[in-house]
């Protein structure tokens, strides 16, 4: 996904290329180059022989920059090519799915008529978490109560309505990172901060905590040590513990080639996704803004996503994979690529190849408020069947 010179032999393999000669005999005065005139030449030859230097420079360009676009290439052809088969029969819902759900929701926006029609988008779905966005926390840790002011109502209308859908606190925050201003995960009285926040907002009512930090980098030892304080407080009350995740390093130590270049980290390795995975009760992969530009490179990419996870998972973690539910047009995000259907078969390609038969296992949709019908439809008709 991520990203040759030049050198005298290929410069020698262009000038081949381009059908040169060597000069016979000694080479003419450069008044009959440039026009010919001293053997009776047409002027026309001479800005032909002019051009010959320009053609040959664009040749080599061109060469170099294929040198270059050969590991890319290679790479985009092999997550096409992982995209090819047939799901496996029975890789379909699990009734483990979650959903993203926004702000309004708990900030007095929605209403009780909302929560009806939401009831009736989630009948005979997959269904059974949802994610309801009741941060952000602030970046010493703390969260004001004054951020979720009707958090209690909405958890008792979908009960009403929806009885036996769990309701989590979805909390997050910007790490600091690049010289930004953002959490300072090194802080013990911040990780503090985190846990009685999360005490605080289960005392409201919910039934778990969605921790979404970002960017994490890799192998965080902090990030573990908070997931393992908040872990012997969720269990404490009978509460999940859930984690929105980085994708999987595509290629071995990806993450660790990328951040020569960034603070800001995209990746993780496969073995720190596993110590994540093993501290928590569920771990959702945000697998979209991968900068795939096709449905057939991307459904690829879910699909190794979807394996390498599974790869270290553990069967008591429920593992479940994001759905883009929502249309951008940008370098991360091409909306005409990571569509739902190319995800939702990306998801059973590598369930599928890697444990057809693991229960606990789902899709999570990102997100409520940007979700089109047609997102609705195919996630409906490719996963729940």
């Amino acid at each position: 996904m991520e990203r040759v010179e030049g050198t005298t032999p290929n410069e020698a393999a262009a000038a081949v290329a381009d059908g040169e000669e060597p000069p016979q005999g000694p080479p003419a005065p450069d008044d009959d180059v440039r026009t010919g005139a001293a053997d009776g030449n047409d002027p026309a030859e001479g800005e032909a022989g002019a051009g010959r230097p320009r053609r040959r420079w664009f040749r080599r360009a061109a060469l170099a920059l294929l040198i270059a676009l050969l590991p890319l290439l290679t790479a985009e052809t092999a997550l096409y090519v992982n995209y090819q088969g047939d799901p496996a029969q029975g890789t379909h819902t699990r009734n483990r799915d979650a959903l993203w759900l926004g702000h309004a929701w708990v900030d007095g926006r929605k209403k009780d008529a909302d929560v009806t029609a939401l009831a009736r988008r989630l009948q005979g779905t997959g269904i059974r978490d949802l994610y309801v966005h009741s941060g952000p926390l602030e970046h010493d840790g703390t969260l004001p109560e004054s951020v979720y002011p009707r958090a209690r109502w909405f958890i008792d209308a979908v009960h009403d309505k929806l009885p036996g859908i769990r309701v989590q606190a979805f909390l997050g925050d910007v790490l600091a990172a690049e010289g930004a201003d953002g959490m300072v995960l090194e802080k013990p009285d911040t990780r503090a901060a985190v846990v009685r926040s999360a005490r605080q907002i289960l005392d409201t009512g919910y039934e778990g905590i969605h921790l979404d930090l970002e960017p994490m980098p890799s192998g965080d030892r902090d990030y573990l040590t908070l997931l393992d304080a908040l872990r012997r407080e969720t269990r404490s009350r009978d509460a999940q513990l859930s984690v929105a995740a980085h994708q999987i390093d595509p290629l071995p130590a990806l993450h660790t080639v990328f951040g020569l270049f960034t603070d800001h980290p995209k990746w993780w390795s496969q073995e720190f996704f596993g110590q994540v995975a093993r501290r928590v009760d569920q771990i959702a992969v945000m697998s979209y803004d991968t900068a795939q530009p096709l449905e057939g490179t991307y459904g690829g990419y879910v699909a190794q996503q979807t394996s390498l996870a599974l790869e270290v998972t553990p069967p008591s973690t429920d593992l479940l994979m994001g759905l883009p539910f929502y249309w951008e047009s940008n370098f991360d995000h091409w909306g005409h690529a990571e569509t739902v259907p190319a995800a939702v078969r990306g998801v059973r390609l590598g369930l599928s190849r890697t444990d057809a038969d693991r229960s606990r296992f789902g899709v999570a949709l990102y997100i409520d408020f940007a979700a089109t019908e047609a997102d609705w439809r195919a996630y409906k008709e490719d996963w729940v069947r």
